[in-house]
């Protein structure tokens, strides 16, 4: 028996869509999201039904911009961020489409009402900021990955966080993917596999326009420093698109697309990635690649699907294909979620040895149907937003959901309509 238990937050923007963030903390749960006015604010509860407390950070003026940091605009790419570190201190950044780098941080451990405004991380390059990730390395310490530059243009950077001086260096001397000016690299977060390595996929864009990704790369690195091929090849950095591995070779106009691509891994903990690109009828399909061990890669389609996904131009684009990482499901078996807008969704079974489809199942959801129904009267063309919690270690968590509705990704231009205020909400699944 599955209780869903809702308890309202606070009022949310609802006239576009950008994603949210939602952090447990040991007993203390954080959130952060925009208000009706497009204003950053933070909230803070103890679990497990404390009141929420809000408060809205102050930030700096934008002259670029003409707005201050903690009001936004229509861009969903100004997704929110946050992050506590081993000394209990919040952290979040956001609000960012290249733009001087945004980020606060908290004066007391635990008090969202002490977040101020911090001008620098280390002071360099962070001027055309976008992306922001935390994450935590293996011994727990705060990394910051973020992309200096523009989309066709631009560089990875990473910063590691010591909590006793309060300070951010950089982590590597030189960015971990390097555009060379010519593009840069749309990367996946580096995963901590179960084999002990950090894994990272990423494919290149010349421009800003999404149909010009292309050469879905990979590498690997024991502690972030050291960076090699799957056959043990050590890589020099800045890793350039000459000098990595290349997966798939798939070209301009190609199907490729960095909304979709993930790290997965199969019931002997070996990385298998997950793409979406077109076949050769140019027809959108789903494929598989492993690494052999000696520089090859083994790889298989694994959807017939008989639609193609037209994407192309600049500007954000709602996701007609998602695919979920493969995970080790026993059996010599991994299962991978599926869903389209051209061809519903499912649950394909594969095989570990062939990486082939061998059954379809229904996947089961997470939270029960009508938690994925419009139900709030928003706008008639408001969809469901879910994100599932974080907890501050980055283990996974099942149990805590934030959602909200609002106005579909529209290229990050305002829509029409102007619909009011969304109830920002916590789905709390109970077992």
């Amino acid at each position: 028996m599955t209780d869903i238990v809702v308890a309202p937050v606070a009022h949310a923007c609802a006239d576009f869509t950008v994603l949210y963030c939602l952090i447990n903390h040991d007993n203390h749960q954080f959130a952060a999201w925009y208000d009706a006015e497009h204003r950053i604010t933070v909230g803070q509860r103890e679990l497990p039904d404390g009141p929420w407390q809000t408060f809205q950070p102050e930030g700096v003026w934008l002259p670029e911009r003409e707005r201050y940091s903690h009001i936004t605009e229509f861009d969903s790419h100004n997704y929110l961020t946050m992050a506590v570190d081993s000394g209990g201190f919040l952290h979040l950044s956001g609000n960012m489409h290249v733009d001087p780098l945004i980020y606060f941080r908290s004066r007391q451990p635990l008090d969202i009402t002490t977040l101020e405004c911090i001008p620098a991380m280390t002071g360099k390059r962070e001027a055309r900021a976008t992306y922001p990730v935390f994450f935590k390395d293996a011994q727990g310490r705060l990394i910051f990955r973020y992309r200096d530059g523009c989309s066709g243009n631009g560089d990875d950077l990473y910063n590691i966080y010591d909590v006793d001086r309060q300070r951010w260096t950089r982590l590597l001397e030189t960015p971990l993917l390097n555009g060379e000016g010519a593009r840069n690299g749309y990367a996946r977060q580096p995963l901590l596999g179960p084999d002990g390595y950090w894994h990272m996929i990423w494919m290149w864009r010349e421009t800003p326009h999404c149909e010009t990704n292309n050469n879905l790369s990979y590498a690997r690195s024991r502690d972030l420093q050291r960076w090699e091929k799957s056959d043990g090849t050590p890589l020099a950095l800045p890793i350039a698109r000459h000098q990595g591995e290349i997966v798939d070779d798939a070209g301009f106009g190609g199907g490729l697309i960095n909304m979709v691509q993930e790290v997965g891994f199969d019931n002997q903990a070996r990385p298998v990635l997950i793409y979406h690109r077109y076949d050769d009828r140019g027809l959108s399909q789903a494929y598989l690649a492993r690494p052999d061990g000696k520089g090859s890669w083994q790889k298989a389609q694994i959807s017939q699907w008989a639609f193609r996904w037209d994407f192309s131009g600049g500007g954000s684009i709602p996701p007609d294909v998602t695919l979920s990482a493969p995970r080790a499901i026993g059996n010599g078996q991994m299962a991978v979620d599926w869903s389209t807008a051209g061809a519903g969704s499912g649950e394909w079974i594969i095989d570990d040895r062939t990486l082939s489809v061998v059954a379809h199942r229904t996947p089961t959801p997470p939270l029960p149907a009508e938690q994925w129904r419009p139900r709030q009267n928003v706008a008639p063309r408001a969809e469901v937003q879910l994100v599932a919690a974080q907890n501050s270690d980055y283990s996974p968590q099942s149990r805590y959901w934030l959602r909200w509705e609002a106005l579909p990704i529209f290229r990050d231009v305002p829509h029409e309509e102007r619909p009011g205020a969304t109830q920002l909400e916590v789905i709390e699944r109970k077992i």
